[in-house]
């Protein structure tokens, strides 16, 4: 070592100091979800009274974005909640929040894709296959598509028959291993696994079966009807499923 020029050292760290920043690292993990939530929920609610919809370009720290095509959106909750299955169908009916519960639920992980480029990787959604309530519909022969109606008001989507019968398309009452809050689309929204996110459409109230793919919100504005990730909308991201 040169004596002109001692070797330098950093300032030595106290032990209280140490002590305090793995304290404050420790709690950070712990109040990371908490906090998390409470800025999910904060975005949320103010995208749902924002009709700019500047709201939803903001990040938050489950990746997610909040998209709204209306100004507000209703609350729903377990009394006042109902989805409605009908059209081309032989048994119609009206489930309760409690119904659907009652019926057996899948739950699959996968990325979650939005066509406007964002992603989030391994979330879980839970719910009930979209096929077993067509299946106790009881789906007629002329059917070849299903239409879905959100409380909204606004939003609609559609799947060919084909499409919605898939096992990786649920009626999903869960994400992230919760209950669906109203931000994400709760208490009930549509999931396809292997499609742009826009079309799991959010608070979903109506389940119509018809004879031809009617286009939805997005599609009517130039989105694809055909929502494949990564091989629609002229995108080319990572398949989700």
């Amino acid at each position: 070592m040169d004596p002109e020029h001692p070797e330098e050292r950093g300032t030595p760290v106290g032990r209280r100091v140490f002590l305090g920043t793995l304290g404050l690292g420790a709690l950070g993990v712990v109040a990371a979800p908490t906090l998390q939530r409470g800025l999910e929920a904060f975005l949320g609610s103010a995208a749902d009274k924002d009709p700019t919809g500047l709201t939803g370009l903001l990040p938050n720290g489950g990746g997610f974005r909040y998209y709204s095509v209306t100004s507000s959106v209703p609350h729903k909750n377990a009394q006042t909640y109902r989805l409605t299955v009908d059209g081309l169908v032989d048994r119609p009916r009206r489930y309760t929040l409690a119904d659907l519960r009652a019926l057996p639920q899948t739950r699959l992980v996968r990325d979650v894709q939005c066509v406007t480029g964002w992603r989030v990787p391994g979330t879980p959604f839970e719910g009930v296959r979209l096929s077993a309530l067509l299946d106790a519909a009881g789906v007629r022969a002329t059917a070849g598509a299903v239409r879905f109606t959100c409380f909204d008001g606004a939003y609609s989507e559609s799947l060919t028959l084909e499409q919605a019968r898939r096992p990786d398309v649920l009626v999903a009452l869960r994400m992230k291993d919760e209950d669906l809050g109203h931000d994400h689309g709760g208490p009930v929204r549509l999931y396809v696994a292997p499609m742009y996110f826009y079309k799991s459409a959010k608070w979903l109230s109506g389940i119509t079966v018809t004879e031809d793919v009617r286009p939805g919100y997005w599609e009517d504005r130039g989105y694809d009807v055909d929502a494949w990730v990564g091989r629609s909308n002229g995108r080319d991201d990572d398949p989700t499923s």
